[in-house]
């Protein structure tokens, strides 16, 4: 990678270019393993814990794993938290024996205030199909979703759709899914709801999310 941006002026301009790199596509057609990432802090918040696990689409067996200890890369400013997180997740795709189809990143893509977030961000940077699903909403309005599995309704921010708010489990919270890079909504929808077998969240999310908390404790 380039150097990594030091002020914030500097990280939005390398947010305004890479964000013109952005491709929308339909997403591999029959992806064979998916990647789930995320990042964890200790209590201090000075050291972060960044996980990728590797799963079989078919059957959601774990195929690889790859954590790394670091530092957050950049200060906390809203809009540019993925550069506290991108290189260490980074480092941590690069440890992988096993090249995912799609990343599935815990937080947003084109749901996010300029319009790429840590979704966006990573999918340019390795030029995998990658979107978001979130826990809470970053920004937009939507209309009630339907209490059933698999319903969904648009997230509208300035009149622009930039993602979906899905219900994943009958009755429960819905989730906020955005595309990044390479996959369109549907696409990212449906992966969505294949790897929420039995809880909210996607079985990629809870791999990483394990994977990270387990390093730092």
């Amino acid at each position: 990678m380039q150097p990594w941006p030091r002020t914030e002026e500097e990280a939005l301009a390398v947010q305004d270019a890479l964000r013109g790199r952005v491709i929308s596509a339909a997403g591999p057609a029959s992806p064979a393993t998916v990647a789930g990432l995320d990042v964890a802090y200790d209590d201090s918040g000075d050291r972060l814990g960044a996980a990728v696990v590797v799963l079989d689409l078919d059957d959601l067996s774990v195929r690889d794993t790859a954590t790394i200890k670091s530092r957050p890369a950049f200060p906390y400013v809203p809009g540019l938290f993925a550069f506290r997180e991108v290189p260490a997740l980074i480092e941590a795709l690069e440890k992988l024996t096993v090249r995912p189809d799609v990343l599935i990143c815990d937080g947003h893509g084109l749901a996010h205030p300029r319009r790429f977030g840590l979704a966006s961000h990573l999918g340019v940077l390795t030029d995998l199909p990658s979107f978001g699903v979130g826990k809470t909403r970053l920004l937009g309005e939507w209309e009630p979703v339907g209490e059933a599995r698999g319903s969904r309704s648009p997230l509208v921010d300035d009149g622009e759709t930039v993602g979906a708010v899905l219900r994943t489990q009958d009755g429960v919270k819905p989730v906020f899914v955005s595309v990044g890079h390479r996959i369109d909504l549907d696409n990212a929808c449906a992966l969505t709801l294949r790897l929420a077998t039995r809880f909210r969240l996607p079985e990629t999310t809870r791999a990483a999310d394990r994977a990270c908390r387990d390093l730092l404790s």
